[in-house]
């Protein structure tokens, strides 16, 4: 029998994995010191200011910290004067404050896990957090002398934070958080993409394969395959949080080889208060019939192994063992 890491290896390359990968299963995720020192914001707390300045909430029903974007709280409040409002934080830490972390590593089997270190929000994600959404998008168009400074800004923060996660964890993989979609359409056009976003990306990213990462895993729980080529391009090796909104039997066939899709099994449908045994049983095995066996991973689309409500995620990958011993033989 495969271990997880290797069997998530055989799925990517197209090889003869010996079951469906059950989502984050072969990635042992960390978490830096820059996400664990600080301020936290805790679900259901009260709202907290990130390092960027950034006011961000946790409310009980959602499914992850979002900023607030009330007048108040708008960091970037006049775009042309972007630098007279954000200072990039540090990203040093010392070896005190790592020493954790580079204790817990060392305790992962690399041989059964992918040592992937956790990174959000990610460069579209930063940009939208600091200007506010409908600025942020109205700035491409408006402002795209000042939106690629600070899209470079950021990407060049990134390598710094790339660099101390290099030195002190050496990972094997990076699980790397940007949502770029909703779910029926990209947030911008793939030729405004193409400009601004990648790249950035190709910078960040192309750091961490230098520096010994072999797999990237991106998450964007979103429609998005009309970025797909981009995804390749920049360096990515898994779309994590693929939506069912995708033509993801398709994408597999066209894409397969090139990168991996982790997805298919949208939260939306079945984790809610109202979820059910029957819904889950469903939603897994119409994507692991589809999708097939190769370049597929069948996973729910939220962007870590969790769920809303207790037990759905755990009852997700259930399922998807039954449909490794249905498809599996």
């Amino acid at each position: 029998m495969l271990t997880k890491r290797q069997n998530m290896v055989e799925t990517m390359k197209g090889g003869k994995p010996d079951r469906f990968v059950k989502g984050y299963e072969a990635l042992a995720l960390v978490y830096t010191p820059f996400l664990t020192t600080g301020p936290r914001v805790v679900k259901g707390g009260e709202p907290v200011k990130n390092r960027w300045g950034v006011t961000i909430a946790y409310p009980d029903n959602a499914p992850g910290p979002f900023p607030v974007h009330d007048g108040d709280h708008i960091v970037i409040k006049d775009i042309e004067h972007w630098k007279d409002y954000v200072t990039p934080p540090s990203v040093i830490f010392s070896d005190e404050e790592w020493a954790p972390v580079v204790e817990q590593v060392s305790q992962i089997d690399r041989n059964e896990y992918f040592v992937a270190p956790f990174v959000a929000p990610g460069i579209f994600e930063q940009c939208h957090y600091l200007l506010e959404i409908t600025n942020c998008l109205t700035a491409f168009y408006t402002n795209p002398d000042e939106m690629h400074e600070i899209i470079d800004m950021i990407a060049d923060w990134e390598v710094q934070y790339a660099e101390q996660i290099c030195k002190y964890i050496k990972p094997d993989a990076l699980f790397h958080h940007d949502d770029w979609g909703s779910q029926i359409s990209s947030f911008i056009s793939p030729a405004m993409f193409e400009e601004f976003i990648l790249p950035a990306y190709k910078k960040v990213y192309g750091y961490y394969k230098a520096h010994g990462v072999e797999i990237i895993v991106h998450h964007s729980d979103s429609y998005g395959e009309n970025l797909v080529p981009f995804m390749i391009d920049m360096g990515m090796d898994v779309w994590q949080g693929v939506m069912s909104t995708n033509d993801i039997p398709g994408l597999v066939k066209k894409y397969g080889g090139q990168l991996t899709f982790m997805g298919g099994i949208d939260n939306g449908k079945v984790d809610r208060e109202d979820s059910s045994p029957e819904v889950i049983h469903e939603e897994v095995f119409k994507y692991c019939r589809e999708c097939g066996t190769k370049y597929f991973i069948p996973c729910t689309t939220m962007g870590d192994p969790l769920s809303i409500y207790p037990g759905v995620y755990e009852a997700v990958m259930a399922e998807i063992d039954k449909a490794s011993a249905e498809m599996f033989k």
